[in-house]
């Protein structure tokens, strides 16, 4: 039992590195990947489909696919996997980690550009490295023909606008402007 134990904590020390996570958090991961699979060495689509955050998650497809694309696997390949291991799972989630205090600016750049590369693999489902404006509208399940204010809005929250967005106008009545649909 102890060399099975000096193996797993080897095996887990590679995993630090390549993704970043402590041995606590890669633990943590394998109990859950252990609970999705039901203890099997590999999990399937079908096993992440029942993962009940995802339930209504409106990209609930295209996240569920991103654990079997292999260009998030850091490395160069293309196409997707039937099922994944352990070590593909957390390669996949090593893309969810929030940069630490120690992180240097360098490696939050890294990593935003790590983060921005999945997102854009998400989308771009047949691999050419562009997204078409039919890949983009598959993202949400139903399709639609535009973007509300309020999604709008959404999808630019936290982006410090205030400071950045600005006209100086003489005698402009802004509280006459609406966003979105006008009520009258």
């Amino acid at each position: 039992m102890g060399a099975s134990q000096t193996h797993s904590e080897h095996k887990y020390q590679d995993l630090m590195s390549k993704t970043g996570f402590s041995l606590e958090q890669i633990k943590n991961l394998h109990n859950r990947f252990k609970q999705l699979s039901g203890n099997n060495e590999t999990i399937s689509r079908e096993n992440l489909d029942s993962v009940p955050g995802l339930a209504y998650n409106p990209i609930r497809k295209q996240i569920i696919e991103a654990f079997f694309d292999k260009r998030n696997q850091h490395e160069n390949e293309v196409g997707s996997f039937e099922e994944i291991g352990f070590e593909q799972f957390i390669m996949v989630m090593s893309h969810f980690r929030p940069p630490s205090l120690k992180t240097t600016l360098e490696e939050k750049e890294a990593m935003r550009k790590e983060k921005l590369c999945f997102l854009f693999n998400m989308h771009d489902t047949d691999n050419d490295g562009i997204i078409t404006l039919e890949e983009y509208r598959k993202a949400p399940h139903e399709f639609y023909e535009g973007i509300t204010f309020e999604h709008f809005e959404q999808i630019l929250k936290g982006l410090e606008m205030e400071s950045r967005m600005y006209i100086r106008f003489l005698d402009v009545d802004t509280t006459t402007m609406h966003c979105g649909k006008s009520t009258a």
